[in-house]
Parts: C-alpha cells; sequence; structure tokens
C-alpha cells in the first residue's frame, strides 16, 4: 500500500513568515543594543570624574608667596567650561584616593608639594642644575580601562597645556631679567613639566587589567540564565510534557498532570539547589584553577551563588509567564540589553542616554559593580556592594511575585498544559494519561 503523500514542510508560508519576523527581530535588536551603546564613546562622553589635586605648598619670590598649583588647577577647569566630557573635581589627596579606592574616579592629575619651588628654580641665578618640575597622572583601571584610558589622555593634555603656559611665563620673565639662556635652557624654559603617568589603584597582575569583575559576574548571569533553561527542560521532560533525544533514541515519561504553580515550584527549588553547585564551581575553577586574584572568598561564594538564584529564578519566572517566547526575553533582558549598559567596559559616561537609563536597573551593571567591589575594593559598601546587594533583593521578590502571579492565573483561568485536562492548582503526581512508549 502506498505511503501517504504530505505536502513539504517547506511550503508552509506559517513557517517562513513566523521564523523570519522572530530571527529578523532578534538580529536586528541585538545589533542595535550591543553596537549601538559602544560605537561612538568619545561623541557621547559626558561628565567622567575626573580629580585635580593641588598638594603645592607654594612659594616666596620677588617678595610675595606664589602658588604655582591654584594656577595650575584653575587654568584647567576655566578650559574646561565649555566641554562638559569631563567632571574635574578639585579634591585633596586623601579624599582622591580614596575615591580612586571606590572606582568613583577614572583618573586623577596630581600637583605636588613642591612645584612651585621647582618651577621658580628653573629661572633662579643661583641654581646650577635645575630639576624640571613633575605633574602625575593617576589611572585606574580597577574602574573600566576604556574609562580609565580617557582619563588618563585628558589629564595628560591638561598636564602639557599647563607646562606650555608656565614655559611661556618663565620665558617672559627670563626676558625681562636680561638672562641670556642656551638654546637647550631655552627648550627646556619652553616646556619646563615633566609628566608622569603612575597607577592610581595598582591591581594584582591576574586581575585582567581591571575586567576580571565584568567577566566573573558575565559566568553568573549566563550560568543563571542557561541553569534555568536546563531545569525547565529537564522538569518537563521529568513530568512527561517533552521528550528528550539521545542520538537515534528517543525517551517520554509518562505524563503527570500537575499545575503551572507546582512546576514553577519544582524548577525553583531545582535553581536554588544548583545554584550552590554552579557558584561553588565558578569560584573554584576561576580562583582555585586559573588563579584569578581574588579575596573576601567566602563573601564573594556567596555572592556568586545569590546571583546565580536570582537570575536563574527570574529567568524561570520568563519561561513559566511566556512558555518558548520567555527564552528570547532572558536572551534580550540579560545578555542584549545588559552588557552594552553595564558600564564595564565603556563607562556609564560614555553611553548614549538610553543606555545610561538602561543602567540604572539593568542586572549586569549592578552585579558588576558588586563584584568590582569584592575583588578590586575590599568589599567596602559604598563601593557598588550594598547597590548590588539591593538590587538583587528588589529582582529576586519582583521575579517570585511575577512568575507565581501569572502561573496561578493560568491555573485559575484553566489555561492548562495540556488541552481539555484538568490540573488542579494542588495537582499530584497522578499518571492519568497513557503512559509513552519509554524509548523508540
Amino acid at each position: 500500500m502506498p505511503s501517504p503523500q504530505h505536502p513539504s514542510v517547506l511550503r508552509s508560508p506559517r513557517l517562513w513568515i513566523g521564523t523570519g519576523l522572530i530571527v529578523a527581530v532578534v538580529s536586528t535588536l541585538f545589533a542595535l543594543l550591543y553596537v549601538g551603546g559602544n560605537v561612538n564613546p568619545k561623541g557621547n562622553l559626558r561628565d567622567l570624574p575626573v580629580a585635580l589635586v593641588n598638594s603645592d605648598k607654594g612659594a616666596d619670590t620677588g617678595g610675595k608667596h606664589v602658588n604655582l598649583g591654584d594656577q595650575v588647577v584653575s587654568g584647567i577647569k576655566k578650559n574646561a567650561e565649555s566641554n562638559d566630557s569631563f567632571d574635574w573635581q578639585v579634591l585633596s589627596r586623601q579624599e582622591a584616593d580614596k575615591r580612586l579606592g571606590q572606582g568613583k574616579l577614572y583618573g586623577a592629575l596630581v600637583v605636588p608639594k613642591d612645584f612651585t619651588a621647582t618651577v621658580t628654580g628653573l629661572t633662579a641665578p643661583q641654581q646650577k642644575q635645575p630639576v624640571r618640575p613633575v605633574l602625575t597622572v593617576l589611572t585606574n583601571q580597577s574602574a573600566g580601562s576604556i574609562g580609565s584610558s580617557m582619563a588618563s589622555q585628558a589629564n595628560q593634555k591638561a598636564a602639557h597645556g599647563a607646562s606650555a603656559q608656565l614655559g611661556k611665563d618663565l620665558l617672559k620673565r627670563a626676558n625681562a631679567q636680561g638672562a641670556k639662556l642656551a638654546p637647550a635652557a631655552q627648550l627646556m624654559l619652553a616646556d619646563p613639566v615633566t609628566v608622569e603617568v603612575a597607577d592610581g589603584h595598582p591591581l594584582g597582575s591576574h586581575s585582567a587589567m581591571g575586567l576580571s569583575a565584568f567577566y566573573y559576574a558575565l559566568v553568573l548571569l549566563v550560568c543563571g540564565m542557561l541553569g534555568a533553561n536546563v531545569i525547565t527542560s529537564q522538569v518537563d521532560t521529568a513530568l512527561g510534557y517533552l521528550h528528550s533525544d539521545f542520538g537515534p533514541f528517543r525517551q517520554r515519561m509518562p505524563l503527570q498532570r500537575t499545575s503551572r504553580v507546582r512546576t514553577l515550584a519544582v524548577g525553583s527549588v531545582l535553581m536554588l539547589a544548583f545554584s550552590v553547585v554552579m557558584g561553588s564551581l565558578v569560584e573554584f575553577a576561576t580562583v582555585g584553577i586559573l588563579d584569578m586574584d581574588a579575596s573576601h572568598l567566602g563573601l564573594l561564594w556567596l555572592y556568586s551563588v545569590g546571583t546565580i538564584a536570582v537570575v536563574g529564578l527570574s529567568a524561570l519566572a520568563l519561561l513559566a509567564a511566556f512558555g518558548t517566547p520567555g527564552m528570547l526575553l532572558s536572551a534580550i533582558i540579560f545578555v542584549a540589553m545588559a552588557v552594552p549598559s553595564s558600564g564595564a567596559t565603556v563607562p556609564l559616561e560614555a553611553l548614549p542616554d538610553f543606555f545610561r537609563a538602561l543602567g540604572e536597573f539593568e542586572p549586569l551593571r549592578q552585579i558588576t559593580g558588586g563584584m568590582r567591589s569584592i575583588l578590586y575594593y575590599d568589599a567596602q559598601a559604598d563601593a557598588g556592594l550594598t547597590r548590588a546587594w539591593t538590587a538583587m533583593g528588589i529582582a529576586l521578590v519582583v521575579a517570585v511575585l511575577f512568575g507565581f502571579g501569572v502561573t496561578r492565573f493560568y491555573d485559575r483561568k484553566g489555561l492548562h498544559r495540556v488541552p481539555g485536562a484538568e490540573e488542579p492548582a494542588e495537582a499530584t503526581d497522578s499518571t492519568d494519561a497513557a503512559p509513552a512508549p519509554a524509548a523508540v
């Protein structure tokens, strides 16, 4: 008997149109979000925090007390009035070091204590071997390598500008004194200041140049998201809603009619349990095997487990509420929108306004901030750790209320996973449906 002829599935307009719309939307969103946030950091740069530190004690010259450090700082501030790319903050050295150690500054320009004395000594007749004055540019890779680089470039440009202005004043003073300068001396006076670059908050050699916190946070986020997908699939398989393929073999468990609330509860318990496993393994792999620089290992473990659990429960709620589209929503929320708005690679101050707004609630920024505090800033609460724990707590409450609220609504409305079947909210492990073959 000839087998019945079935039309080719490739002839289905619904298959082509539906699939095409999904992949078109996903690819466009990922391109706009991933590239859109990082395509023009200098053009979007606004209010990047940088410190100006004047430790100069000044010196007496020409019968009056002069402080050239004040002139350098005021000159830089005046030149920056028409440019809002940088937020130049005049701070003491102690306050600048504190903020560098909390990731609240991307760099600093430091005027030393003897700056005026050294500058005036260049034109002093009694000075046999004049010493060039120094301005120090401090970087801060712990706050982000790109932001630190931007701050360093701005500080060096400002320092060289201040040096050129001082040079003009020194040459004018030397000419007024009738000094006869050799060409080498004229060149030195024209640009008298040496600009040195130093690390304002040194990190260990195994910190990925200030990016280990971001990569670690990204691993935790991905573990939570993928863990939720795996758990959802495994729970549905165990309940008989899905089959499992092992090469050419297919296995399907007997159907157990269970409410959506109960199904989500089972997945949540598994997520909490396996968060401990995943968080422990992530820390063991990165710190124990790869020797990543880390301290506060107990707090790091607790933070890792908590982050995976909260992200995983949030993803489970999306999957329970939206089904298969929940996977795409998780990818968009936890990856496409989170990575460019995290401020981990490109600082928030160099992102478009849309991404700055996303950064206020997107999870990866909060997770990375807390991770930086643990890895780089001695777990200081006001260096991002308090904000991270608070955001994590809010996300947990929202995820639980949303997930169980939606699934309970579905159950009360009779929107069961098996059409025509009754699956009460307090479902049991009944097997009313005929069991499917164990393997094919």
